[in-house]
């Protein structure tokens, strides 16, 4: 099952696509890894961005979408340019979407940690929020031995 992990900077979403198969993590190649939303007030602009990412999803035989929840309120609050776009990708139909807050991807890392550091994978900085999560999603259900 490949699990496409998504963190919401702004107006820009930020994907890593990640499967396990026999216990092993393989990261997928992307063909494009930043989507901007260029004009979240455009009803085209917002609808050719789900069309983009559904299509991305479809093309990569993405099962399942998991966002990195942003904040409502304080200091690290969301913006409402991140809060259409996490809407944007819930409404896609072709996969299933689910939302892990902070303190969900930290528990379950914490009881199954990475098998290898962030900077081992050869992913981009900016990508290891869209990995943890993606990450997090593939071991919430592993047994503990």
């Amino acid at each position: 099952m490949i699990t496409c992990g998504i963190d919401i900077k702004g107006s820009e979403v930020i994907l890593c696509l990640l499967s396990k198969e026999d216990g092993l993590f393989q990261i997928a190649e992307c063909r494009q890894i930043r989507h901007t939303l260029s004009n979240s007030n455009d009803t085209d602009s917002v609808r050719k961005f789900q069309f983009m990412l559904k299509k991305l999803f479809e093309d990569y035989k993405v099962q399942k979408a998991v966002i990195r929840e942003r904040l409502t309120k304080g200091k690290f609050a969301g913006s409402s340019v991140g809060f259409k776009i996490e809407a944007v990708i819930q409404l896609i139909d072709t996969v299933e979407v689910v939302l892990f807050n902070s303190t969900k991807i930290k528990d379950i890392i914490q009881r199954n940690p990475m098998p290898i550091p962030f900077k081992a994978t050869g992913l981009k900085a900016f990508q290891e929020g869209a990995f943890t999560v993606a990450y997090a999603a593939l071991s919430e259900h592993v047994v503990e031995e």
